[in-house]
């Protein structure tokens, strides 16, 4: 559905240059490219961001299932470790070797 209303937007952005513009053609091409460029940097950034959000969703279900996570030069697992899910960050429980020590699950493999 996005894609459809995405599609109608950059259809009368390219009408609105057509018809209510005083540019001449090449100001137009210049300026349909560097819309569509910024269009392209925008998708590419969503979709890395997609991405990221996957595997650091991976990670958490992993930790909750009680599998040991890589996390930098450490194993992180819930024996030592709770998970902030605010910020998907790996706190270290009391009474642990790891008390008080924070982990960044975005550090995690």
């Amino acid at each position: 559905m996005t894609y459809i209303f995405g599609i109608i937007i950059i259809g009368l952005f390219f009408l609105a240059l057509h018809y209510f513009t005083d540019l001449n053609n090449s100001q137009k091409w210049w300026v349909t490219t560097i819309v569509l460029a910024l269009l392209s940097i925008m998708v590419m950034f969503n979709e890395y961001q997609n991405q990221e959000s996957e595997r650091i969703r991976a990670i958490a279900t992993a930790f909750h299932q009680g599998k040991s996570i890589r996390c930098d030069d450490k194993n992180v697992s819930n024996a030592s470790y709770t998970l902030s899910v605010g910020t998907y960050t790996f706190i270290g429980k009391e009474n642990t070797p790891h008390a008080a020590e924070m982990i960044s699950a975005s550090d995690c493999e």
